[in-house]
């Protein structure tokens, strides 16, 4: 049975936090990273493609789509959003997450043994000079323009120092009809780049803590800095293992991001 269904599970510190569930079998959460919600396409496709073997859930981090945002904004709180659906899907689980999800699901697994196993595409840490320079007061910088109204200038700040996009790609997609919804969801950056730590640098000794089966994936033509990333994380991760899926870039393809996943999550 693939039907999905909608769901709410309630977090540590009251925050609701709204779900897709799909599929019969052994638990898998999806994290999503930044500019997305559970609604995003790979997501979906991810979903879709693994809910004939397990029960998958799909859910919006706070402060997205259809899930609360109590204040403060903490990564700890995100972690117990994480606990929540766990514990909702029977009290264990596989996870995956991509780009910065792909950081709190690492970050929660060396903290939640009900995490079994792990797999990451690409989390955006920083491992050598090919990587962008962020300053170190990133994340507050990204804070005061939301409060200050500047949704737009802090989307654009996120995309141009974090992401690379090149300066007039941001001025193009600002005069799209669909910026409205980018802005809507900008104050979620600067959880985004808490969530990184400063400098977005490699956590090694939470990564060396991690016990669980870990799976960490990253694209053949995606940025010399994500791939070494990559690279680092599956060196530093205990039980790791490391694969490079051909002609991927950032931008996965649900396509060939779901049977790697299968084939990891199923051998249990």
């Amino acid at each position: 049975m693939n039907e999905m269904m909608t769901g709410r599970v309630t977090s540590a510190d009251g925050t609701s936090i709204a779900y897709d569930r799909s599929g019969v079998g052994p638990a898998v959460v999806l994290v999503h990273g930044a500019f997305t919600d559970k609604t995003h396409p790979t997501l979906c496709g991810v979903a879709a493609a693994l809910a004939p073997w397990f029960t998958v859930f799909n859910y919006d981090r706070r402060g997205r789509g259809e899930s609360g945002d109590t204040q403060p904004y903490a990564v700890e709180r995100e972690i117990e959003d994480l606990s929540a659906l766990i514990e909702a899907a029977g009290g264990s689980a596989m996870v995956f997450g991509g780009s910065s999800g792909a950081a709190l699901a690492l970050e929660a697994t060396a903290r939640n043994p009900a995490i079994s196993r792990l797999a990451v595409w690409e989390p955006p840490y920083h491992v050598d000079d090919s990587a962008p320079s962020l300053s170190y007061d990133f994340a507050s910088r990204l804070e005061i323009l939301v409060r200050q109204g500047r949704r737009a200038e802090a989307a654009e700040l996120f995309m141009v120092e974090a992401a690379e996009v090149p300066v007039e790609t941001v001025t193009a997609m600002r005069a799209h009809s669909s910026w409205s919804g980018v802005e809507a969801i900008a104050h979620t950056l600067a959880y985004e780049a808490a969530l990184m730590g400063p400098g977005n640098a490699l956590p090694t000794e939470l990564l060396t803590s991690i016990t669980q089966p870990t799976l960490v994936l990253i694209g053949e033509n995606s940025p010399a800095w994500m791939t070494n990333a990559g690279k680092s994380v599956a060196a530093t991760v205990p039980r790791a293992v490391h694969r490079i899926l051909e002609d991927e870039t950032h931008n996965v393809a649900p396509q060939s991001l779901a049977p790697e996943l299968l084939e990891f999550f199923i051998a249990i």
